[in-house]
């Protein structure tokens, strides 16, 4: 029997490590699914990606499977919508962030053409292959996470400070933040 080796993180949740071993470091260039990470990566500020993880689906659901167009038109009832929908994290100032957000993205795709061509700016349109061989070894920011972020905020955008902006760049693929030793580090690097 071969003995596979993977991260760490995921522990021995099932629905953590699918994410593991089938999305986290895979290059995202839909525009669609950018934004549903940069929702999700404000969103986990403060909390697990456990926690986030766990509640996917909801946030799909209660954000019109992330419609920029819809969601940038939210006003009141929509706000108040998801401030009692339990089965998101109900906290007004990232539901108000997501709207501003996606305002933002719109005019991104405006200027850049999409979304894609723009964020993908800050790593040279290419996955950076970072080498860590233990969890202590990961940053929770860098000069590109940094980059980003700058330009981000100076945009209007609502968290997205550096450490969240790192968190997007893995969730992304922009960065492979997998360990050398993980599966997913060589076959992502292979593709």
């Amino acid at each position: 029997m071969i003995d596979i080796q993977t991260c760490d993180w995921p522990g021995n949740d099932p629905l953590m490590i699918r994410y593991h071993d089938e999305e986290w470091g895979v290059p995202v260039h839909d525009d669609m699914k950018l934004f549903e990470f940069l929702v999700l990566d404000a969103f986990q500020a403060g909390l697990s990606w456990r926690t986030v993880l766990n509640k996917r689906e909801n946030f799909r659901k209660a954000f019109d499977e992330y419609d920029v167009n819809k969601i940038a038109s939210y006003g009141e009832q929509e706000i108040q919508r998801l401030l009692s929908d339990a089965d998101i994290i109900r906290n007004k100032a990232k539901v108000n962030a997501t709207i501003e957000n996606a305002k933002r993205f719109l005019e991104v795709q405006k200027e850049f053409g999409s979304f894609d061509t723009y964020i993908w700016q800050f790593t040279n349109g290419k996955t950076v292959y970072n080498r860590h061989k233990s969890l202590k070894e990961l940053p929770a920011s860098t000069s590109l996470s940094d980059a980003m972020s700058t330009d981000l905020r100076k945009r209007g955008f609502k968290f997205v400070g550096t450490t969240i902006c790192y968190a997007f760049m893995q969730a992304a693929g922009m960065v492979n933040d997998h360990l050398v030793h993980c599966f997913r580090y060589s076959e992502l690097k292979g593709k």
